[in-house]
């Protein structure tokens, strides 16, 4: 067993067992930036397409009923990016959108009303706001722009060129296709720092969840649109760690989403990536590129006068980072797999899953956490959390891992939901378990779920008993880490992401109010469940419900 296991382990142990450093405080005067910062380099700014009103969350997220046979099984063969495509998907799921104040819940409220501290709106879903994924951009041959490396500036909603050349090559070498046609892609990396200032040895935590999150926004807005994005988890990390111009104990790059592109014939002798120019001055931090290999020169400039080390952290990247190749084959996740919960008692059947015609982007950019302000004299009706529920069984990243053994069959369930009760009509207040074949919930525990969940909270932003439902989602981590190795925590906790995501967008869609926590004691829940037996881990809780009305709010929207 690697570090992975001793590191899940002690995620699930930390409501009791603070990790260290449990004496952490973080330094808020010399927090980092948000995004990473290249100065001095061009940039082009992206168009602002219309999303077309078929492109509705339905099409998007079909439910647990809809195409489900690997990564993203569009019922006909996916469309293609273009310019517009890419950018709209990038615009609705990273960039800036909006700003908003709110009176709720939150301990960040105080600093808000200050500039400096502006809560500005994504799309996304990050663990504390502060969205620590980095988006590369790199276009080969068949790209409108010149060949080469760009990152996406969320701020300005731009592409900020790093290197000039086609370097698409160095990336299929990466992924082990050194052969393949594709040329563009997008390169996800985290740069720990932008979260670990916060959450220390814990932030590996979160970002992998970030990770997965951003991932399921662009899953259901391509799969919206008729397009596909199907990310790999397995690659040379360091390779492309050196192409990026980045160090990689800093900055771990996460996922590769080859993307189609429209009208891309790349001929088979296409030139060698020797050809391609670096732009900008050596820095002594980035790692020395392979012998002849191109590479990424320019450095993002740290804003953290002082950035400090968390040896928890450092292992864990450096576990997840390890044997970064070695490609799980097709069905290797089925003995992760999802298993029946031990239930009692009679099913709940639920109402057929139909969600509102509401447009990916609308639910993308009226997305929000809720903070305290449920209401529980409006119940959630069975509709809604069926709705909920059937949408977030089919949330995954669509990554090699989770592709079938045979071309014909079904991806492998890897998460188990279970449903608190507290307000839902015609339901019987208590815990039930999700099942998706039969859309229905199985009773787990008897008797209003009220207290335990308040008592097992540990902070002050919401009041669990006065959400509708608290749904949470399992996922069997030690099966998948001995089933794909300590890599297996970044794909773990990305759909555990994924599903958080697609939480907050259905939820959205439907008029419901919603949040995600991670601050409760895991032990106490798989006590309650039961799930000694199946090792289920519950990574995260999410609270459904209707909202007090009037709210007092500020809103200003950029687009």
């Amino acid at each position: 067993m690697g570090y992975a296991h001793d590191y899940a382990a002690a995620i699930m142990l930390r409501g009791r067992i603070p990790m260290e450093p449990a004496d952490f405080v973080p330094d808020w005067a010399d927090r980092p930036r948000k995004t990473k910062f290249y100065p001095g380099v061009e940039s082009f700014p992206l168009p602002d397409p219309d999303v077309p009103a078929a492109a509705t969350l339905a099409a998007g997220c079909p439910g647990r009923g809809g195409p489900r046979s690997g990564p993203s099984a569009p019922a006909t063969a996916p469309k293609a990016f273009t310019l517009d495509t890419l950018s709209g998907m990038l615009r609705d799921s990273y960039g800036l959108t909006g700003r908003r104040l709110g009176v709720q819940t939150n301990t960040d409220l105080a600093a808000l009303p200050h500039y400096t501290q502006a809560n500005w709106s994504r799309g996304t879903a990050s663990g504390g706001g502060l969205y620590p994924v980095s988006v590369y951009w790199v276009s080969g041959p068949s790209g409108p722009r010149a060949p080469g490396i760009h990152y996406y500036s969320a701020p300005h909603h731009a592409m900020q060129r790093l290197l000039t050349g086609d370097v698409s090559g160095q990336v299929r070498a990466a992924l082990g296709d050194p052969d393949g046609r594709q040329d563009q892609f997008l390169v996800l990396g985290i740069k720990y720092w932008q979260n670990a200032f916060k959450y220390n040895s814990f932030s590996f935590h979160a970002v992998s969840m970030d990770l997965g999150a951003i991932l399921g926004t662009w899953r259901l807005w391509a799969r919206a649109q008729g397009l596909s994005v199907e990310p790999s988890l397995w690659f040379d990390e360091k390779g492309l760690s050196r192409l990026l111009g980045v160090n990689n104990e800093e900055e771990g790059i996460f996922a590769v989403v080859p993307l189609t592109w429209e009208g891309a014939e790349p001929p088979a002798d296409a030139p060698s990536v020797d050809g391609a120019s670096a732009e900008g001055e050596p820095a002594e931090e980035a790692p020395a590129p392979t012998a002849g290999a191109p590479s990424v020169r320019h450095t993002d400039s740290e804003r953290s006068r002082t950035v400090l080390d968390f040896e928890t952290l450092r292992r864990i990247h450096t576990a997840t980072a390890e044997a970064a190749t070695d490609r799980p084959a097709p069905g290797a996740l089925a003995p992760a797999a999802a298993v029946t919960p031990e239930t009692t008692g009679t099913p709940v059947p639920l109402p057929a899953p139909e969600l509102p015609p509401v447009t990916v982007r609308d639910a993308l950019r009226e997305r929000r956490s809720s903070f305290g302000r449920f209401d529980a004299s409006r119940p959630v009706t069975p509709a809604q959390l069926g709705a909920a529920l059937s949408a977030c069984a089919t949330a995954s990243l669509g990554s090699e891992a989770e592709r079938p053994a045979e071309p014909d069959g079904t991806a492998p369930d890897l998460v188990t939901q279970y449903a608190f009760v507290n307000h839902v009509e015609g339901v019987e207040p208590g815990a039930y378990a999700y099942d998706p074949a039969a859309h229905a919930l199985r009773p787990v525990v008897p008797g209003p779920p009220g207290p335990f969940l308040q008592r097992n909270y540990f902070l002050s932003n919401y009041n669990l008993e006065q959400a509708g439902v608290v749904i949470v989602p399992t996922i069997r981590t030690t099966a998948v880490l001995d089933a794909v190795g300590d890599r297996g925590y970044r794909l773990v906790n990305g759909v555990i992401g994924a599903v958080a995501q697609t939480f907050y967008t259905v939820a959205t869609a439907l008029g419901l109010g919603a949040g995600v926590a991670l601050g409760f004691d895991n032990i106490s829940y798989i006590e309650e469940l039961g799930l000694e037996r199946t090792g289920e881990k519950p990574l995260l809780i999410m609270l459904l419900g209707n909202e007090r009305p009037h709210p007092a709010d500020f809103r200003y929207e950029i687009v």
